[in-house]
């Protein structure tokens, strides 16, 4: 999830102002949400301020809040963040966002302005490497957001001139970081076009193809990559001839080529749309609606993908209101978000408990269909009383259905016959608790009968 605000004149956080920063924190986990990624600008880290009370309070109808954050200026209050965002389980993504202190990425397109030179972007990043060395709750360093040409000028991937020289100044900036922790990952985002191929800001990764970023420690490099639809900007992509297809192939040419060839892990660090329906999904060729489902199909299709959703509120496509309840606006959107969510790795070695039984309920939602294929959302849930620690889901269907994409599982069919068992982040599920997200597409011709009944490990559900 990013969480903007540190990267604009007020020096903190959105939402301060109506909630307490630890309220906020606990319900991006509540949400299911793992990480943050935090926008900064360089004269946030150079010249921190004590945040006005426009933009932080210290008690709402609730009592008090933010006490621990009176009089901190804006590096300050980072710290808390991240010591509670640790706390907690959450993991922190610093981001660069731009030089001076405003709401855009920089309009010059480079990671750096006349006012803050690259020594001043670099020598920033190695500030915040040695201020957060040892804490494993920040995990990264996001180099700059958005990179992009102007003109002639502004960032290109490749360039003649150093200056615009962007995947150069990635290497600069990425080992001096890990000169300080080679621990870690450096985030580099695209630029906007390469070899007359244009796309989004900072959506572009077709230079790695031939001038990757070369780090001198290795396994540390994440590429990333924005993607938005037309409601951002009527892109000429977006016509009465896209179909999921076309969205499909451009994705994979543009960013996903990185992950599907095994180059470097992508990471997806900003999307959004607003939360109408029609924004959500359509099958209007060309919609925003259109957009989003298919780029959210495409994400599960590659769990090796990561994402970070922009942005959480006070933005058009924001995830909650404007008084920063925890309860998403729209639950089809965090429907939608949750089937591309997953847990943290353990660190646990030990091997896994045996399976154990249990009663269960399963919901088979078909949430959409076209033509010869649909898609299912199911929910998983444990009635019984004995927590699982694994499970294995099995059913027929009746009609010769075969599924060709399932995420949240991994799928074992055998004829007419599937087996789904857990993946490694959501085996867990308590008594009375349930797994989400679980979905999957599927063929079918004629009738599309949903199955009769479902077993859990080997019990069966009702």
């Amino acid at each position: 999830m990013n969480w903007s605000g540190f990267e604009t004149p007020s020096e903190v956080v959105h939402g301060l102002y109506a909630q307490d920063y630890k309220y906020i924190l606990d319900g991006i986990k509540s949400n299911g949400y793992n990480s943050i990624r935090l926008p900064f600008s360089n004269q946030m880290v150079e010249y921190p301020i004590v945040p006005s009370s426009a933009y932080i309070a210290y008690g709402n109808a609730s009592g008090p809040i933010n006490t621990d954050l009176q009089g901190l200026n804006s590096l300050q209050i980072l710290d808390q963040i991240v010591e509670y965002a640790g706390e907690i389980g959450l993991r922190i993504i610093l981001d660069n966002h731009r030089s001076e202190a405003a709401e855009t990425a920089e309009e010059n397109g480079l990671w750096y302005t006349p006012e803050y030179p690259e020594a001043n972007w670099i020598g920033d990043w190695e500030m915040l490497a040695e201020r957060y060395k040892g804490n494993s709750t920040v995990i990264g360093m996001d180099l700059r957001d958005e990179p992009h040409s102007v003109g002639s000028g502004g960032a290109w991937w490749t360039s003649a001139d150093e200056a615009n020289d962007w995947h150069l100044a990635a290497e600069r900036a990425g080992n001096t970081i890990l000169n300080v922790n080679p621990k870690l990952l450096i985030f580099v985002e695209g630029t906007d076009t390469k070899d007359n191929n244009w796309y989004w800001w900072g959506g572009n990764l077709l230079g790695v193809k031939k001038s990757p970023v070369v780090l001198d420690v290795k396994h540390q490099l994440v590429y990333s990559a924005h993607d938005y639809g037309p409601v951002l900007y009527p892109q000429s992509w977006f016509n009465a001839k896209t179909t999921p297809a076309s969205l499909d192939a451009l994705f994979t040419q543009m960013w996903g080529y990185v992950s599907k060839d095994n180059i470097a892990p992508v990471w997806m660090g900003e999307f959004g749309t607003p939360n109408t329906a029609a924004s959500l999904k359509s099958d209007v060729a060309g919609s925003e609606g259109q957009w989003f489902q298919t780029l959210i199909a495409y994400m599960r299709a590659d769990e090796r993908i990561s994402w970070a959703y922009w942005d959480m509120a006070e933005d058009n496509y924001a995830l909650l209101d404007g008084n920063w309840d925890t309860t998403p606006v729209s639950a089809q959107k965090q429907q939608m978000l949750a089937a591309i969510q997953f847990k943290l790795a353990s660190n646990s070695t030990a091997p896994p408990p045996p399976k154990q039984q249990a009663a269960c309920h399963v919901s088979y939602s078909i949430v959409g269909s076209w033509d010869t294929g649909f898609e299912v959302n199911m929910v998983i849930e444990n009635t019984g009383k004995t927590n699982l620690s694994s499970w294995t889901l099995r059913w027929t269907f009746p009609d010769n259905q075969a599924i060709t994409n399932l995420w949240n599982g991994v799928e074992s069919p055998s004829g007419e016959t599937v087996t789904v068992t857990n993946e490694s982040y959501n085996g867990a599920v308590q008594a009375g608790g349930s797994v989400l997200g679980v979905g999957f597409l599927a063929n079918y011709s004629g009738t599309n009968s949903a199955p009769a009944s479902f077993t859990l490990n080997g019990v069966a559900c009702k």
